[in-house]
């Protein structure tokens, strides 16, 4: 394969699955990992990729993408996270559940087998898949509903989030960076991620792949402050390396990269 065709199918991998690793190119190209550098780093220097050690993701927007196409990206994904997640919620627990399109595939997952749930969530979707569930006891955050994607933020949902203290706190993330920055887009949605991790007694971080190396504005905690990550194929390296310092469980749904 020439240099050029090689390029841009590895452009085109990276922005299917946002992060490719080394390894995984190489056997998708059988050939050797120097070609694989060498490839990533020009096209890096072209400013098509962002280049980090062990693989590749995209360049970033400073905008999140649009509520109705993340609802369809990585969907497989997220229903087996979210089918591993939901075996550690026992059932009688309390929880909070996040704004985002993973933890709504986690709602489902609930609703399915679990008995003497309550849930506080500020997401108008999860409370109305949770709904489905009449064993379930749902509470719903008061505050700004955005039309964009059913979250509510904002001074009310704050305080009115800090009242409780639950079991679990099931998060959503835009990005996570590579020295485990937990990432998001909006500074008054971090703010109630904030106060859910901080009126939680176990926090559980539910992402795909594609949010490893992803770039986002605000910084709202670090993947050290988690009780467990669990996402669908093997974080870089160095997300790796700051879990198993930490102690914190990682648990991977899948073994090998789609690319």
């Amino acid at each position: 394969m020439k240099q050029t065709t090689r390029h841009k199918e590895i452009i085109e991998l990276v922005q299917k699955n946002g992060y490719v690793s080394t390894d995984n190119l190489v056997e998708h190209f059988n050939v050797s990992p120097q070609t694989i550098r060498r490839d990533l780093n020009e096209l890096a220097d072209e400013n098509k990729i962002r280049r980090h050690h062990g693989g590749a993701t995209t360049q970033q927007s400073s905008v999140n993408t649009a509520y109705s196409a993340r609802k369809v990206m990585q969907s497989h994904e997220k229903d087996a996270i979210a089918e591993a997640l939901v075996k550690h919620i026992p059932d009688g627990a309390t929880l909070f559940i996040d704004i985002g399109t993973t933890p709504e595939s986690i709602a489902k997952e609930l609703v399915k087998k679990h008995k003497d749930l309550r849930v506080v969530t500020n997401n108008i979707n999860v409370a109305g898949i949770l709904m489905g569930n009449e064993d379930f006891k749902v509470i719903l955050a008061g505050g700004e509903v955005r039309n964009k994607d059913g979250g509510i933020v904002g001074e009310a949902t704050l305080d009115f989030i800090k009242q409780f203290r639950l079991d679990f706190g099931i998060l959503g993330i835009s990005g996570i960076d590579y020295d485990g920055s937990l990432l998001d887009f909006d500074y008054h949605e971090v703010r109630v991620k904030k106060a859910i991790i901080e009126n939680s007694r176990r926090i559980y971080l539910a992402v795909d792949h594609t949010k490893f190396g992803r770039n986002a504005m605000v910084n709202l905690a670090n993947i050290s402050e988690l009780d467990m990550l669990i996402t669908d194929l093997t974080p870089p390296d160095e997300i790796v390396a700051i879990l198993k310092e930490h102690n914190i469980p990682l648990q991977v749904t899948s073994s090998t990269a789609k690319v």
